[in-house]
């Protein structure tokens, strides 16, 4: 079993502050010196298998889905100690991963480089069927950054911090004629080891990298359990890596068994891993739905939160969707909020 401490402490008020207000939040040395260097040669064994097999031009760029079915070392950042509690301290404990991925991306001469607008908001199909205003969170996602991206120009994560709190920005006709980046457009810097969450609606691009570094950075979205998953868990579930997860792990992965529908819509929190946790570390909150304490542990309990507005002012309830690479352009240099390649 690979074995991973889960729960420890939940996001602070000041950090909770931060990510409403900006939209994400930097986790510095969410990694030691020693994982970095064992994430980042199993992404490179990964890297190297999709050259041999043709999949990846040799010295050219990765972005690879489902992370973990890939990378089987990577199983051990979906669970991190450091980094998950600001997950769950958001969504809560019914969750699951429904998107991942792996990125390599080497450097870049700017000669050879072809521009495409990348920004969007991750969310897929959300963007484009929920109708609120702006729309609701639905999931997060964390990047475990395993190249150093302190300075500009090596393929940083640019965001607009507090922009998911907008559902549009300009943008051209087509995503192959150049155009400005969004007013307020910041570069993310942060070191090997340091890991960001940010919330899905934030505005975000990947930069070009410019450097002579690599870029190598494992992402995670996490949404609500109801929500369907987009990487394969098929593939997974079939692989030897299965039988050695932990019981949050297989949570996290969407492996659990008998997680039917009604499973997965939480109404048996007693059965349900990160829950059990949580309860068992002290670390449920009355004051926070997705993390209250349910009127049942082992039984079905219904919508058991649904009445109970939350303490903490500023939060909603957040909703449903699934990801894809889509994004429409319609009339009048607007981009709707679609899915590229972080």
């Amino acid at each position: 079993m690979i074995k991973v401490r889960t729960v420890s402490a939940a996001m602070t008020a000041g950090q909770r502050a931060r990510f409403d207000r900006d939209g994400y939040l930097v986790i510095p040395g969410a990694l030691t010196a020693s994982e970095v260097a064992s994430y980042a040669a199993a992404l490179d064994r990964a890297y190297a298998g999709e050259q041999e097999a043709g999949r990846t031009v040799p010295g050219g760029p990765m972005h690879l889905l489902s992370a973990v079915l890939h990378c089987p070392q990577a199983a051990g950042l979906t669970a991190h100690r450091r980094a998950l509690p600001l997950v769950w301290s958001v969504l809560g404990w019914n969750i699951h991963i429904y998107h991942s991925h792996l990125d390599v991306h080497p450097p870049v001469r700017p000669a050879g480089a072809r521009y495409r607008f990348e920004w969007h908001q991750d969310g897929g199909r959300q963007n484009r069927e929920i109708e609120t205003s702006p729309r609701p969170r639905m999931s997060v996602k964390l990047a475990y950054w395993l190249s150093d991206v302190s300075a500009p120009g090596r393929g940083n994560l640019t965001v607009v911090p507090g922009s998911h709190c907008r559902n549009w920005i300009s943008g051209p006709p087509r995503r192959d004629v150049a155009w400005p980046d969004p007013d307020g457009a910041v570069p993310v810097l942060a070191r090997p080891g340091d890991a960001v969450l940010f919330d899905r609606r934030l505005w975000h691009a990947r930069s070009t990298n410019y450097s002579e570094i690599t870029r190598k950075a494992i992402f995670f979205g996490y949404t609500y359990r109801w929500v369907a998953i987009l990487d394969d868990v098929t593939g997974l579930s079939a692989s030897r890596l299965a039988g050695r997860l932990t019981p949050v792990q297989r949570q996290l992965l969407g492996l659990l068994d008998g997680d039917d529908g009604d499973h997965a819509w939480g109404h048996y929190p007693g059965q349900t891993p990160l829950y059990t946790e949580l309860r068992d570390q002290g670390q449920l909150d009355p004051g926070w739905p997705p993390i209250a304490v349910p009127d049942g542990d082992g039984r079905h309990v219904g919508c058991d939160v649904a009445h109970r507005p939350p303490r903490r002012p500023g939060h909603l309830h957040r909703g449903i969707g699934r990801g894809g690479h889509q994004g429409r352009e319609p009339p009048g240099g607007v981009i709707e909020c679609g899915q590229a390649p972080a």
